[in-house]
């Protein structure tokens, strides 16, 4: 029996972590520019077994993740994914996959001088994703992110801190956080090493510790305007999932 809580979790994770430069979750203040776009393609295979569950989920965008500069300074992001979860359980194997629940954010950076910058990212989660198969929380969810960003060529370091009102009918805790640090250098002219560490907290109610995870990548610039990327995401703790592996390409127009 598929457990529905574990996939509302990681629909929820899908749509609700600020979108960043991919593979990291940690978002950073960058912004598009006035009337450009940035197109996302990606992708993530996460795999996790405890307690005799063995769980594989793939989740995949239905359309890119799409950033729009409303300003030169404030962007506005709009997020559908598919989701594809098999678990096995007591010698059972059950899957579940459609539409999970769809972002709609806008981030505004308000501060930037001498390299640091600051942001908000308030944002919206739509029920488009069916509750019952654990595809999506069945209701309106809403949250906001503090970014920071602080530029030191060839080094960048990201912070962010957010709260999401995780208004559900699936009995998970409504208020929940999360804290994140990533760091990027330039190793060569078109490529950068990520890495990112995060912790949030956990929706299950009956559970008190945060999953945390560690996660390490490379982003190479194709050209100017396009980017590939991957990287492995593990888990520190047991609620967090035991690997993920992430892949994507970032156009910009």
């Amino acid at each position: 029996m598929i457990r529905k809580a574990v996939l509302v979790f990681w629909a929820l994770l899908v749509c609700t972590n600020a979108y960043a430069a991919h593979p990291l979750i940690t978002d950073d203040t960058g912004t598009q520019g006035k009337g450009k776009t940035q197109f996302e393609f990606i992708a993530e295979y996460e795999h996790d077994s405890e307690d005799g569950v063995s769980s594989n989920s793939l989740t995949a965008p239905t359309l890119p993740v799409i950033s729009y500069g409303l300003t030169d300074t404030m962007d506005l992001v709009l997020g559908i994914s598919y989701l594809s979860v098999r678990t096995k359980e007591d010698g059972e194997t059950s899957r579940e996959k459609g539409i999970s629940d769809t972002s709609l954010e806008v981030k505004w950076r308000f501060y930037e001088k001498d390299g640091l910058s600051f942001a908000l990212k308030p944002g919206i989660t739509l029920p488009t994703g069916d509750e019952d198969k654990g595809l999506g929380a069945g209701r309106v969810t809403y949250g906001v992110f503090l970014i920071g960003t602080k530029e030191m060529k060839p080094w960048a370091v990201h912070v962010n801190a957010g709260y999401l009102r995780n208004e559900n009918k699936v009995e998970e805790r409504k208020d929940l956080w999360h804290a994140s640090l990533a760091a990027e250098v330039a190793v060569l002219k078109d490529l950068r090493a990520v890495a990112n560490i995060g912790v949030e907290r956990n929706p299950d109610p009956a559970l008190s510790t945060a999953p945390a995870f560690i996660l390490g990548g490379l982003i190479y610039s194709l050209s100017e305007n396009i980017d590939l990327d991957a990287g492995i995401k593990g888990g520190l703790n047991r609620p967090e999932a035991d690997y993920a592996v992430l892949a994507g390409i970032t156009v910009r127009l």
